[in-house]
C-alpha cells in the first residue's frame, strides 16, 4: 500500500514544487522513526525490570552527554572546526539553555501553590522535579531541531526516496527517543507520558527538516549552530544526574553506565552502517 501511494502523493506535492523538494518531505518524514522506536524500547526494557527512577535518570544523562560529545569531537578530530570556537560555542549554548530554565523554574517558583508543587491549567500539581524534566526534554528537542536542519540539507538528494536513508537515521535518533522518555518516565511515572515525549521529540526533526528544505538553506554554519545545541544538554542534564545520584547514588551511577554504553553503540553502529554500505552517501553529514 505504501509503495502504492508514494508515488501518487509525490505527483501531488510536486505539482507545488520541485521534484527534489517533493523527495526530501518524504525523507523528513522518517526522521522521526528514530525517537519513537528509542522511546519505545526504554519503556518496554523499564516496565519489564522495574526499573528505579534515579536508574532512568542516570540512563537519561549517560545518553545526553554522548549526545553532546559526539558531533563536537567529530569535528575536532576531523579539524573542521577550531578547539577554542568549539569550546566556546558549548559554553555559550550551555549558558543560553542555563539561564533560559533557571527563569522559567523562578517563575513557575513564585507561582507554585505549595513546597514544590506547581498549579497548571487543570490543576494537575506538577513538581518542580518534573518540570525540570520536562525543561530537560526541551534541550533534547533544541538538539534534534539543529540535527533536522542538516537532515533537511541532504534530503533532496537522497535516492530512492530516502528509503535507503531509513537505518542510518533510524539509528541516529534512537537515543534521543530513549533519553527523553527514560527522563519523563523517571520524573512522572508515566509510561504514556514517556511514550508521548518520544514521540513529540520524533517530530521536531521532521519539522525542522522540512523548514530546511522549504528556506533552502545550505549546510554553511549548521555545525555552530550543532555545537551550540550540544552545549546546552549539559547544565539540563547535569541536574538531572545529580538529582538521580541524591535517590541512589549506586543506581543512578549503573544507569549513567548503561546510558553512555547504549548511546555509543547505536551511534558507532550507524557509523559503520556508513563506513561499509552506500546508504549514508546522500547525507554524510547528516548522520556520520
Amino acid at each position: 500500500m505504501f509503495e502504492t501511494c508514494l508515488p501518487f502523493l509525490v505527483s501531488v506535492i510536486s505539482v507545488y514544487c520541485s521534484s527534489e523538494d517533493a523527495s526530501g518531505f518524504f525523507v523528513s518524514l522518517l526522521f522521526g522513526l528514530g525517537p519513537l522506536l528509542g522511546g519505545f524500547i526504554l519503556v518496554v526494557f523499564a516496565l519489564a525490570f522495574h526499573l528505579q527512577h534515579a536508574l532512568l535518570m542516570g540512563a537519561a544523562s549517560g545518553i545526553a552527554f554522548v549526545l553532546t560529545a559526539w558531533r563536537p569531537l567529530q569535528l575536532l578530530v576531523s579539524s573542521k572546526m577550531g578547539f577554542f570556537p568549539l569550546i566556546s560555542l558549548l559554553a555559550l549554548g550551555a549558558a543560553f539553555v542555563h539561564v533560559s530554565s533557571s527563569s522559567i523554574l523562578k517563575i513557575a517558583g513564585r507561582k507554585k501553590a505549595s513546597v514544590n508543587n506547581l498549579p497548571t491549567v487543570t490543576g494537575f500539581p506538577v513538581s518542580v522535579h518534573t518540570l525540570q524534566s520536562f525543561l530537560s526534554c526541551g534541550a533534547v528537542a533544541f538538539h534534534a531541531l539543529a540535527e533536522g536542519l542538516a537532515l533537511g540539507v541532504a534530503a533532496p538528494e537522497a535516492y530512492g526516496l530516502g528509503r535507503h536513508m531509513v537505518l542510518p537515521v533510524s539509528l541516529h535518533g534512537l537515543p534521543r527517543g530513549a533519553a527523553v522518555a527514560s527522563c519523563i518516565f523517571g520524573a512522572t511515572d508515566s509510561w504514556h507520558s514517556a511514550l508521548a515525549a518520544a514521540t513529540l521529540i520524533g517530530f521536531v526533526g521532521p519539522i525542522s527538516a522540512i523548514g530546511a528544505i522549504l528556506a533552502r538553506i545550505d549546510y554553511s554554519g549548521l555545525d555552530h549552530v550543532m555545537v551550540f545545541a550540544c552545549g546546552g544538554l549539559l547544565p539540563s542534564f547535569g541536574s538531572i544526574i545529580r538529582r538521580g545520584a541524591r535517590l541512589d547514588t549506586r543506581r543512578g551511577g549503573f544507569g549513567l553506565a548503561v546510558g553512555v554504553g547504549f548511546a555509543s553503540l547505536c551511534l558507532m553502529c550507524t557509523k559503520l552502517v556508513c563506513l561499509h554500505t552506500p546508504y549514508c552517501n546522500s547525507a554524510p553529514e547528516a548522520v556520520r
